[in-house]
Formats: structure tokens, sequence, C-alpha cells
């Protein structure tokens, strides 16, 4: 069975009061231990015969122990992308204080942006302090261009510096 049907159901009918008169309890009805075992869900198979375009692609990573790879990558990432955060953590999740200001402020000011997560790989977490020669992460880039760390995007947001770069670039509209 589905608890989640089973939740769903006693809810509405707690809801719709067709449960006046019954007992009060402070826990809802929980099925057995079973009804909580993982599920086995098939996997379709994909025939190999299928045209290549149709295929998945998959970009080849470069050799993470190899610096210049690793600063190369680092490169199409910041120039493929209109704004780019190196953050630890994700914008949802973020794993450190300061990447969740730079997050918030990137909010604020209503800019899509992407990220990448430094914690999952140790050579661009160090790979991107030697490519902008700047030693504290998150690092913000705009346009292929770095704009600072933390401490700098918050004083840009705050003097209005932040927005107005954004606009030049047309990543906001300006404010009416």
């Amino acid at each position: 069975p589905d608890t989640t049907c089973c939740f769903a159901m006693a809810f509405a009918a707690l809801r719709h009061g067709a449960l006046r008169g019954c007992a009060r309890t402070s826990v809802a009805h929980r099925p057995a231990a079973s009804a909580f075992a993982p599920t086995t869900i098939a996997r379709a198979n994909f025939s190999d015969d299928g045209h290549d375009d149709f295929k998945p692609k998959r970009k080849a990573m470069p050799d993470m122990g190899n610096e210049d790879e690793v600063l190369a990558l680092i490169d199409e990432h910041v120039k493929s992308h209109p704004v780019l955060l190196y953050m630890k953590g994700t914008p949802s999740a973020p794993q450190c204080g300061f990447s969740q200001q730079v997050v918030r402020v990137m909010h604020s000011v209503g800019v899509d942006f992407s990220s990448i997560n430094v914690l999952e790989h140790q050579e661009i977490r160090e790979g991107i302090k030697k490519y902008s020669d700047w030693p504290t992460i998150p690092q913000l880039y705009v346009d292929g261009e770095f704009v600072g760390g933390c401490d700098i995007i918050t004083a840009e947001f705050q003097s209005g510096d932040l927005a107005k770069l954004l606009e030049e670039k047309g990543l906001i509209e300006a404010e009416k």
C-alpha cells in the first residue's frame, strides 16, 4: 500500500468531518513496516541499434590530475555561462555562510545564475583559486569576468553597482 495515499485520505477525511465522533489519537495510523520496504523498478532495456542522434551524449571529463586541463575546464565554464558562481554547496543547500550570502544577493537582484559546487571536486576547488588569483570561495563571474568574493559582491550589492553591472550586460531589467 502507498503510505502517502493512506495519510492523504486520512487528512482529507479529517478535513471534511468524516471522522467526527471518533476518538482522537496523537499518532496517525502507520502501515506495517513491510509497506516501507523499497520496491524494485524494472529498468527499460534500450537497444544499441538506434541512431546515434538519439543516444545520450556525454562530454569527456578532463584528466582532473592535470592542472592545465582543470584550468581549461574552468575557463570553459566561466565563458559559457553568463553568470556563474563557484560556491561551497548548491544554491538550495549552501555549505558555508559566505556562499549562502552570495546566493541571497543573487536572488535579491533577480538574476538567473549557474553554480558549481567546489566541494564535489577538490581539483576544481583548488583550480578556481589559481584561475582567478583569488584565495577564497565563493567566486562570482559575470560575462566571463571575475567580479569578486562574498565581501565584494555584498558591497557592490549594497551600493547598487552589482545591479548596474547586470543591467549593462542585459542580464536583468533596469528598475523603474
